[in-house]
C-alpha cells in the first residue's frame, strides 16, 4: 500500500515505485552475487524487497544480469517485475537505465536501491519517503551520513520523466552531476544508508562492527544457492551514489 501525501488541504495516496539493482558480478566477492549473501538465513535481495513492501512501495522492478540464473529464482515469490540486463559488463549505469525504462515515471516518488545493503529496513525506507515529501526544494533526495553519500536515493516522477526523455546515455548519477540544484541532501546519522560489503575481507569487519554474520551462498549445479559460512575481514562504509 502506498503512502499518504497531503495536497491542497486533502490527503491523497502517493504512488511509490522502486528499482532494485541486482546485476553485479561480485568479482571482489569471488564472483558470488552479493545480493544472495544471507543475513539470519535470508538473502539480502529478499530483505530489500521485504523492506520496500513494508514501507508501502507499490511497484518494484528488479534488474538482474550476471548470475541471473541464481538471482531470479530467489525473487520469484515476490510480485515484482524482473528485467534482465543482456550486457551487464557495460556497468551499473546500463542496469540503472533498464530499470528506469521498465518502471517509467508515473509515480510521485521512485526509490533507486541496491540489493546488497545488509542493514536497510522498512523503517529506513519510510523515513526516506517522509523526508522526500518534506524536502524544502529539489527533485532528488540523497541520504548523507557524516559527509558520505548513501543509498537508496529517491527521485520525483518529474525527474524520472526528464531522464527518460534525455535518451539512453542519461542515468541518475549523470543527471545529478549536471543538475546539483535539484539534489537535496538528507542529513542523517543512520549508517544503514552507507554500509555495504564489497569483498570477502569485508565480512569479518561487518560482523565485528554490527554483531551480525553474513554468510555466502554456496552455488550449486542446479542453479539455486544453498548457504555455507563465509571465510571472512575492512567494511566498505559507502558506495558511490547511483
Amino acid at each position: 500500500m502506498g503512502c499518504i501525501l497531503k495536497q491542497g488541504g486533502l490527503y491523497t495516496r502517493a504512488r511509490i515505485g522502486a528499482i532494485l539493482l541486482a546485476a553485479g558480478q561480485g568479482s571482489r566477492m569471488g564472483s558470488v552475487p552479493k545480493s544472495l549473501l544471507e543475513l539470519q538465513g535470508v538473502p539480502l535481495i529478499n530483505r530489500q524487497l521485504i523492506a520496500l513492501s513494508g514501507a508501502g512501495v507499490d511497484e518494484v522492478v528488479v534488474v538482474t544480469g550476471y548470475h541471473h540464473e541464481l538471482v531470479e529464482p530467489a525473487v520469484e515469490q515476490f510480485p515484482v517485475k524482473v528485467v534482465r540486463n543482456p550486457n551487464p559488463e557495460d556497468g551499473q549505469a546500463s542496469s540503472v537505465r533498464l530499470g528506469i525504462e521498465a518502471l517509467g515515471s508515473n509515480f510521485d516518488a521512485i526509490i533507486m536501491a541496491l540489493s546488497d545493503q545488509p542493514l536497510i529496513n522498512a523503517n529506513d525506507i519510510r523515513k526516506l519517503i517522509a523526508a522526500f515529501k518534506k524536502r524544502p526544494s529539489g527533485e532528488i533526495l540523497m541520504p548523507v551520513v557524516n559527509e558520505q553519500r548513501g543509498n537508496p536515493i529517491v527521485l520525483s516522477g518529474t525527474v524520472m520523466g526528464q531522464i527518460i526523455e534525455a535518451g539512453r546515455n542519461m542515468v541518475c548519477r549523470k543527471f545529478m552531476d549536471q543538475h546539483p540544484e535539484l539534489v537535496t541532501p538528507y542529513e542523517t546519522d543512520n549508517e544503514h544508508f552507507v554500509v555495504d560489503v564489497d569483498s570477502l575481507e569485508d565480512l569479518n569487519t561487518f560482523a565485528a562492527k554490527t554483531g551480525w554474520v553474513l554468510k555466502l551462498p554456496k552455488l550449486v549445479d542446479e542453479g539455486r544457492p544453498t548457504t555455507e559460512r563465509a571465510e571472512p575481514a575492512n567494511l566498505a562504509l559507502h558506495k558511490p551514489v547511483l
